[in-house]
């Protein structure tokens, strides 16, 4: 299904045919639950995130314009629950079994790898919706700066200049964890 397509399938979910939202979910469901597993780094909630962004973007598909990338749109959707999501849990789970008691040399660097990566993703959690959505997408998508702007429909000058302003933001707030900045 090309972009025009998506289009014809919008309109045809507006008009109440049964089943043709389910095109869009099937068509995206793999890249939205990708991009919230990766915000969110848990799988049952990822599922939960990616299952209320399709139900938001069907509530909403009147909002969608055309000619614009249905795929940005429910992107931002998706990228929006996933923060959001971020915001409500505001607990990290442990990345090991570790009780805290380890004595091997690689025991003690994995627990500091996880109080880092701790402190990271709650500095991350400090910064604006703005500079947490290009940052994420950026940086943990790994999306280019054009698909960064369509997401947040914002120019890739913005984007730029955003992403700038995000990584002083987040420069600061690690600073302020104790993250060293060896770079």
């Amino acid at each position: 299904m090309i972009e025009g397509e998506d289009e014809a399938v919008v309109r045809r979910c507006m008009e109440g045919e049964p089943g043709a939202f389910g095109a869009l979910v099937e068509k995206y469901q793999k890249p939205v639950y990708n991009l919230v597993l990766r915000m969110v780094r848990n799988d049952a909630e990822a599922e939960d995130v990616a299952q209320t962004a399709f139900i938001k973007a069907y509530e909403n598909l009147s909002s969608f314009k055309p000619g614009n990338r249905f795929f940005s749109w429910l992107y931002r959707i998706a990228a929006n629950e996933a923060m959001n999501a971020l915001r409500r849990l505001r607990r990290f789970e442990p990345l090991s079994d570790s009780n805290g008691s380890a004595t091997d040399e690689g025991g003690l660097e994995a627990t500091e790898r996880e109080d880092e990566e701790a402190r990271i993703l709650d500095a991350l959690m400090d910064l604006t919706v703005d500079h947490r959505a290009v940052i994420v997408l950026k940086h943990l998508q790994e999306l280019s700066y054009e698909d960064v702007g369509q997401v947040l429909d914002i120019s890739t000058k913005k984007v730029k200049s955003r992403l700038f302003s995000a990584r002083q933001e987040l420069r600061e707030a690690l600073r302020k964890r104790g993250v060293n900045d060896d770079r």
